[in-house]
């Protein structure tokens, strides 16, 4: 599993994986981190294991979620091994838990203010971007105490504009509102550029963003729902650490 790790300041801790070198057969080969899909459940507690333990965590202290393409937000209060049902998006303040975001075409998003103690992970597909999944998420962390201006976010991979042609009534219910999803896909076939989007959000609300990764249709590292149908999913996970006291 090729796993790439940063921080969203002194106290946030992020990892993105991809699907290689896991414990997963196929069709999930080989780093699948979703619970959903049918694979084995003991190959996914053990790559999502190896994702917890590249933040320092084990893997009991992660808190996964049940996406239903919406946008509501589950606050997370303590440990749990169950995910949390029909909500795109988890935020917490417990320190040492891991909050874990799985995807395979729709745009992961890791987020955390490291001063006020909050992070959060957001799963938007295109569902997601009509009901501003990104902007619910933020609203419930400022009620915890961050702040948009000292937020910042990891966007995850996702489908590119040229890969997600749609139906034209779904491109222009989307732009209507998220206007930077416009994209033209092959053929010259409307499509929907959903990462910009959530980027572009972003940096509206006064949140600045970073990208990993590139677009999962064309790279054979990542899972793609789209391009294979029956598949794994590679994820994100972020951490808060305590904060330290100086002697």
């Amino acid at each position: 599993m090729a796993i790439v790790t940063g921080e969203l300041g002194p106290r946030v801790r992020w990892a993105f994986s991809d699907r290689d070198g896991g414990m997963s057969g196929a069709p999930y080969e080989s780093s699948n981190l979703a619970d959903h899909v049918g694979d084995e459940p003991e190959h996914v507690k053990a790559n999502r294991a190896a994702l917890a333990a590249a933040v320092g965590v084990e893997v009991a202290h992660v808190v996964s979620m049940a996406p239903v393409h919406g946008n509501d937000v589950g606050h997370v209060l303590g440990i749990s091994a169950e995910p949390v049902p029909r909500v795109d998006a988890l935020v917490t303040t417990v320190t040492g838990s891991a909050l874990l975001v799985v995807a395979a075409d729709c745009v992961p998003v890791l987020l955390g203010d490291s001063e006020a103690g909050v992070i959060a992970v957001v799963h938007a597909g295109w569902r997601g971007v009509l009901s501003d999944v990104v902007g619910t998420t933020i609203a419930a962390m400022v009620d915890l105490g961050a702040e948009p201006r000292r937020t910042r976010a990891v966007v995850g991979p996702a489908i590119c504009g040229q890969c997600y042609d749609v139906p034209r009534d779904r491109f222009d219910l989307v732009v209507a509102e998220a206007p930077a999803a416009v994209a033209v896909a092959s053929e010259g076939r409307p499509g929907l550029d959903l990462r910009a989007a959530v980027v572009e959000r972003l940096r509206g609300l006064g949140v600045a963003s970073s990208l990993h990764a590139g677009c999962t249709s064309e790279s054979a590292n990542l899972y793609s729902f789209r391009r294979d149908g029956l598949t794994g999913r590679h994820g994100g996970v972020i951490t808060l650490l305590p904060v330290t006291v100086l002697s």
